[in-house]
Parts: structure tokens; C-alpha cells; sequence
């Protein structure tokens, strides 16, 4: 099948692959795209999570999403919306996935109609797409575009602003006033790096601090040069503790 990096507005076509070219989501509406570079989701752009939503607000129940290997839960919540407006939602097999966070987050996020084989994946799409597969036959969810959203106490690790807890039926996502949003296990994820991250930012603080206090020391007179000396020593005691922390914290596993 002919494969493409679609343009903004582009008609979609019959037997045609389309694919989300960097930096941009991808999304859907009535026999055409949409190329956006609105707010990450998942701290990516493209976000599958937005395409997926996308194609389910447009087409309801004649989409069927499909999510293979990965890490962490990518995908589940625009799976999960799929599956909400009566489409079909079908996951690699966990035991043949490479990395089978996503598919197992999806499983247990989502109501989906089929666990298969890649090989068994490509076989099902074709006999979906030709009638020969049964499709989903209970009355579709509806939807409800009304929620709730109350302040997390945590900040986006995108923007540093207040990130709000969205209160609705399916995955628990996060939003921000920006219009990032994440899932729980992203923004753990996320929020871990940034913290050690900021904690080798504190590590070169001191280690800079001690460096200057050392130079300084040599410039001044002799009752201030015991002092810079000491402060030298004890800012290199904290970097050294900060460094031994860092080194030996261990996190559980989430993926």
C-alpha cells in the first residue's frame, strides 16, 4: 500500500497509509486530515492518543484502533475513546510485544475486542474492513464531553504550571492550562527525571560554589581566608551527599 506524509487538509483515500510527520499531530475529521502542532500529549508530537480521539469523534463506530509494542501507556486513552464511541480496539499479544507496557496498560484500561498476534492483527484488519469480521454489535457508549477537573497539587513538567486532575469515567489523565495533558504514569515518569535533573543542577551549584569560594580565598586577607576555606569544604560535604543520594535512590518499576 502507498504510504505518505500527509499536508494539512488533505483528502483521505482508499488504500492509502498515512503517517504523522514530525513535530505535528495528526488528526482526523470527514474524509480529510489535519496536521497540528497544538500542545504535546504524553510529552509527544505527534501524540497517537490524539489521533486516535480524533478518528473516534469523526467516525464513531467504523473506526478500528490498533496499538502494538511500547513503553509505559501510550495510546490508551484515545484507545479507550474509540472503544467508548462503539469502534474496535485491538492490542498486540503482551507475550509476542518487544515492550509490552502499552499493550497491557490498554488491557487494563479498555474494553478491547482483540488480543492478537501481529500476523493475526493484519488478518483481522482485512476481514474488518471487508465485512467479514464481526464488528461490534452493542449500542455504542455515549460520550460524555462534560468533566471535571480539579487541581492535582503538581505542576506540568512542560510549562510549570498547575496541572488539573481530569474526574471522567476511563483512564486518569492531567491537564494544564496550556492544554498538555499526560497520564499518570507519564507524568510520574516525567516527573522523576525532573527531579534528577534538578538535583544535578544542585550538585554543579555546589561544586561551583566551592570552586569560587577556593579562588576567592586567594584574594583576601588571612581571617577571611579560613572562612571561604571552610565554606569551600562544607558546600563539597552537600554536593557529595546530594551525589550519593542520586547514585543509590532507587525507583519502583511502573512500565
Amino acid at each position: 500500500m502507498p504510504t505518505e506524509v500527509p499536508s494539512d487538509g488533505d483528502r483521505i483515500e482508499n488504500g492509502k497509509i498515512y503517517l504523522a510527520p514530525p513535530d505535528k499531530h495528526l488528526l482526523i475529521a470527514k474524509d480529510h486530515v489535519h496536521l497540528s502542532r497544538g500542545p504535546k500529549e504524553g510529552l509527544h508530537r505527534p501524540s497517537i492518543n490524539m489521533t486516535f480521539r480524533s478518528a473516534a469523534t469523526a467516525y464513531e463506530n467504523r473506526v478500528v484502533g490498533v496499538l502494538l509494542s511500547g513503553m509505559l501507556d501510550d495510546g490508551a486513552s484515545g484507545l479507550w475513546e474509540i472503544s467508548q464511541r462503539g469502534g474496535v480496539a485491538i492490542v498486540q499479544d503482551p507475550a509476542e510485544a518487544p515492550f509490552p507496557s502499552m499493550p497491557l496498560n490498554a488491557l487494563a484500561d479498555v474494553d478491547v475486542q482483540y488480543t492478537l498476534t501481529v500476523a493475526e492483527i493484519s488478518q483481522t484488519l482485512v476481514r474488518l474492513a471487508w465485512g467479514d469480521e464481526p464488528a461490534r454489535t452493542e449500542t455504542v457508549n455515549s460520550r460524555q464531553d462534560e468533566f471535571d477537573m480539579r487541581f492535582s497539587g503538581v505542576t506540568c513538567p512542560e510549562c510549570r504550571g498547575p496541572l488539573y486532575e481530569v474526574t471522567r469515567v476511563g483512564p486518569p489523565e492531567f491537564r494544564c492550562r496550556v492544554g498538555h495533558v499526560l497520564s499518570v504514569k507519564t507524568l510520574l515518569e516525567e516527573h522523576t527525571s525532573t527531579q534528577e535533573r534538578k538535583l544535578y543542577e544542585c550538585i554543579l551549584a555546589l561544586d561551583e560554589g566551592a570552586d569560587l569560594a577556593e579562588y576567592t580565598s586567594r584574594h583576601v586577607k588571612q581571617e577571611e581566608r579560613e572562612a571561604l576555606l571552610q565554606e569551600a569544604e562544607q558546600l563539597r560535604g552537600f554536593a557529595a551527599q546530594i551525589r550519593k543520594m542520586v547514585e543509590e535512590r532507587t525507583m519502583p518499576s511502573i512500565d
